[in-house]
């Protein structure tokens, strides 16, 4: 997932839509065509989300501070959001309301089909180059994590890329549309078919909405890594010297580029407390090594649980620390304080406190 590829993308994309926006609406009112209008609003939807997408991208990127330690990376998710309800009111809300207008015998009439014709080519080549741009980021990322296309974008978290993927995609769907309703309206001589075409391209804008709606809201409410990359965790974490095993991995992403990590670590009775810390120092470095959008990372040391035991005097039960036993939830002495030090500094352990 890179940004410079990212932002390619949305530019060349960006470009075609704003060129084929007015182009669009010029032929849809002289040809007087509901189904070439439809798809002047699907452009224009798409020129503004190509907007939101830009901002998104920079506001992204802002360093962390203090109210927002884990930097700004979500916002991302918050204009993608945006963008999928633009293209349900700008684009499906239009396009549905012009077709049924158009079906039901009030639509506009005119003369300059040619001309609808020639726009829908020029728009076959600038969407296409547009498709194309998107697809080649997403082959180039493929090989690189070695997934195939469709699961490659069904698990990426980078829903500024997807969104540009998935409205270049339905624009083309949607110059297929407009030409059959558009050619069968010549051959019927009925408008019918033209205001059915926009209907359609209105519903495929509804699809559209509502694919990048979801995937932006999993995303801001906090998602997990994929399955592989926790796999990729755990098997670190618990491939370094003095762990014994892992109670509990949780991760979540904060931007397509930014995952934390959050474990409950066994560590051996051997290792002493400091011992454990250059441990977790270990983990973390071979963390962002191993995984680069890894950027903040967090250890709970916790005793194991023992198992069909019965409590007998002497025994701390349960939730009750034996003296000289530790208790958890204290950070440890020289870790960061939420919201303090580097947010992308070290792992922090959360570490026993004496009883």
């Amino acid at each position: 997932m890179s940004r410079s590829e990212t932002m390619k993308t949305v530019l060349v994309a960006g470009a075609a839509n704003l060129i084929l926006a007015v182009t669009k609406l010029i032929a849809g009112l002289l040809a007087g065509s509901s189904a070439m209008l439809a798809e002047g609003a699907h452009s224009v939807a798409d020129t503004l989300n190509q907007s939101f997408l830009l901002t998104s991208l920079r506001r992204s990127e802002r360093p962390p501070d203090r109210r927002h330690p884990f930097g700004y990376g979500n916002e991302r998710y918050f204009w993608s959001l945006l963008a999928a309800f633009g293209i349900f009111v700008a684009g499906a809300g239009f396009s549905v309301f012009e077709g049924v207008l158009t079906m039901t015998g009030h639509g506009g009439t005119g003369t300059s089909v040619w001309l609808a014709y020639a726009v829908l080519a020029l728009a076959a080549v600038l969407e296409g180059t547009s498709w194309i741009r998107a697809y080649h980021q997403a082959r180039k990322e493929t090989r690189d994590n070695g997934r195939d296309l469709v699961d490659h974008v069904r698990r990426s978290p980078d829903v500024t890329f997807k969104t540009a993927l998935f409205e270049d995609t339905a624009a083309m769907i949607g110059l297929a549309l407009a030409a059959a309703g558009l050619t069968l309206r010549e051959l019927t001589g009925s408008d019918f078919w033209d205001g059915l075409a926009s209907v359609l391209i209105g519903v495929l804008l509804v699809v559209l909405a509502f694919a990048i709606g979801r995937e932006s809201m999993g995303l801001l409410i906090g998602q997990a890594a994929d399955p592989a990359a926790q796999r990729r965790i755990h098997a670190e974490i618990t491939g370094a010297p003095g762990v014994t095993g892992v109670d509990e991995l949780l991760t979540m992403h904060f931007g397509p580029e930014q995952i934390l990590v959050a474990a409950k670590v066994h560590f051996s009775d051997d290792i002493s407390a400091d011992q454990a810390e250059d441990v977790a120092g270990e983990i973390d470095r071979r963390l962002r090594e191993r995984i680069p959008t890894v950027r903040h990372v967090f250890l709970d040391p916790t005793q194991r649980t023992p198992r069909h035991r019965t409590p007998t005097q002497g025994t701390p039960t349960q939730g009750t620390p034996a003296q000289g036993t530790p208790a958890q939830g204290t950070l440890a002495q020289g870790a960061p304080a939420q919201g303090e030090g580097s947010p992308s500094g070290g792992a922090s352990v959360i570490k026993n406190a004496p009883g």
